[in-house]
């Protein structure tokens, strides 16, 4: 079995001369080469503003870049011909796709409505701030440009349970829609500000049955339509888990196979709210491990981080059959919401140490591989230029975790500065077989077991940062060596 390695194929601020769709297309066969197994693809459908939203704004689940709606035919990512014919590329090379699915809310309505509302504190939603009162808001979607097609479903104020803007008051606020629905939030997995069932736009009520079966037949539009092996679900500490459970066992059962699902439930404090939804949803879904992100985002910045604690508070070091590893994504990258971007020197380290382990699956981020460079305000509102540069040692890492990094593991956390650990290949897979030592500070060096059955072998650095070769003794030990602030890896020397 080949080892699964994920890509986060996108950014914020994807800007390349081709569409993306036309992007994934040519480059299936390049992902193949190194290793992926995966393709998270951004969201598909139209958004509030088409040809330059990145999606998760969104207006219509079933426009897949089809329609003349809210200003363009094409999203920003291209058309639904391309969407398609990029998943038959990725398909052709024995590769999955898997698509981006925001449930949490919807963006961009068609018509005004008079709803009941009351206002609520944005630090306690559970606490009301008026009394019941009518706003005019757009809570209406009739999709007028795709006047029907693949579904009828009308969404009005009964399928929503909170907006943020009253058009005939022109103002701002958290407004909880007052229906037959309830006059408050659903319970949702984040406690945060009392209730975090609202996060933004018209906020989807899992309340109403009818909004549940309409999803539940996306659902299985899409996989019918595109072909799609799997998704990634946005936001889910906002959302109704009971949906999503459903929702998840739905699509297995029509379609008569598991999907790979992966949750966004975003957390830097604590593990407990994502082990508290594993268990919920009955470990359903794979999950983001943020919380490894944070960490590494912590190690960039201080100089003092003890590397013995890498893992600590982490997902991966307690449910590593259900995490996702990651460096980075679209919300962490530079001058985005949760931007908390792993610095440059640390990069590759992290990504030895997501790659290179037995524990979790990895994915990678676009511009790890593709570099990116964009312009954008910053909070001050500032114009800051970002360059983010391609890393070769991902693609290099990428390929060894592909071909070598199989069989036992040895861990070597025994130093505050320097650590490692090796693989001790098997029989499935030629060559097989690593060690992997790292540095936040000097040079590091450590004596590590690989392994009886390379006694006498000759190992190299795989990154090319060292030169000399490492000879393993007689009873399967070497010292390996690794540079100032990096990270070597030492593989079999062949031919």
């Amino acid at each position: 079995m080949q080892n699964q390695t994920l890509i986060q194929f996108f950014h914020w601020y994807y800007n390349e001369e081709q569409n993306l769709w036309t992007k994934v297309a040519a480059e299936a066969s390049h992902l193949k080469e190194i290793g992926i197994t995966a393709v998270w693809l951004p969201p598909a459908y139209k958004s509030n503003n088409a040809a330059y939203d990145v999606g998760y704004a969104v207006y219509d689940l079933f426009d897949l870049g089809e329609f003349d709606q809210k200003g363009s035919v094409n999203t920003k990512h291209g058309s639904k011909d391309e969407y398609i014919k990029a998943i038959e590329a990725l398909h052709d090379n024995g590769i999955g796709a898997l698509a981006d699915a925001v449930f949490n809310h919807k963006a961009g309505g068609d018509e005004l409505e008079k709803i009941a509302v009351r206002t609520v504190n944005p630090e306690d939603r559970n606490e009301f701030t008026s009394d019941v009162f009518e706003i005019q808001a757009w809570t209406k979607f009739t999709f007028p440009g795709r006047q029907g097609k693949y579904s009828e479903f009308i969404w009005n104020h009964e399928c929503f349970s909170g907006v943020d803007w009253a058009e005939d008051l022109q103002k701002t606020a958290i407004y909880s829609i007052q229906n037959y629905l309830g006059e408050g939030f659903e319970e949702v997995p984040s406690t945060e500000f009392g209730n975090y069932d609202y996060l933004m736009f018209n906020d989807i009520d899992y309340r109403n049955r009818a909004v549940i079966e309409e999803l539940k037949y996306w659902g299985e539009w899409v996989v019918e339509t595109t072909k799609v092996d799997g998704f990634r679900l946005d936001a889910v500490k906002h959302i109704n888990p009971d949906f999503i459970v459903e929702w998840i066992d739905h699509l297995n059962q029509k379609f008569n196979r598991e999907f790979f699902i992966v949750a966004e439930d975003w957390n830097v404090v604590d593990r407990e709210g994502q082990l508290k939804y594993i268990e919920i949803t009955g470990g359903r879904t794979q999950i983001f491990d943020s919380l490894l992100h944070h960490n590494f985002f912590l190690a960039s910045k201080d100089e003092e981080f003890d590397m013995r604690t890498i893992f600590d508070g982490t997902l991966v070091q307690v449910k590593p059959d259900l995490a996702v590893t990651f460096v980075d994504n679209h919300d962490s990258q530079p001058l985005q919401a949760l931007e908390s971007y792993v610095d440059f020197w640390f990069r590759p380290l992290a990504y030895a140490i997501i790659l290179l382990r037995i524990q979790g699956i990895p994915c990678l981020f676009f511009p790890d591989l593709y570099g990116g460079i964009y312009d954008d305000k910053d909070k001050e509102g500032d114009e800051v230029h970002v360059e983010l540069v391609a890393i070769p040692a991902v693609e290099t890492m990428s390929k060894i975790r592909t071909a070598l990094a199989y069989g036992e593991q040895r861990d070597y956390f025994d130093h505050g500065i320097c650590v490692g650990w090796t693989r001790a290949g098997d029989e499935e897979h030629e060559n097989s077989g690593l060690a992997v030592l790292l540095s936040t500070g000097e040079e590091g060096f450590k004596e590590m077991e690989i392994g009886k059955h390379f006694a006498g072998k000759t190992f190299v650095d795989a990154l090319g940062y060292r030169e000399q070769e490492v000879i393993i003794d007689e009873n399967g030990w070497a010292e390996f060596h690794c540079n100032a602030g990096s990270v070597s890896v030492w593989v079999l020397k062949v031919g």
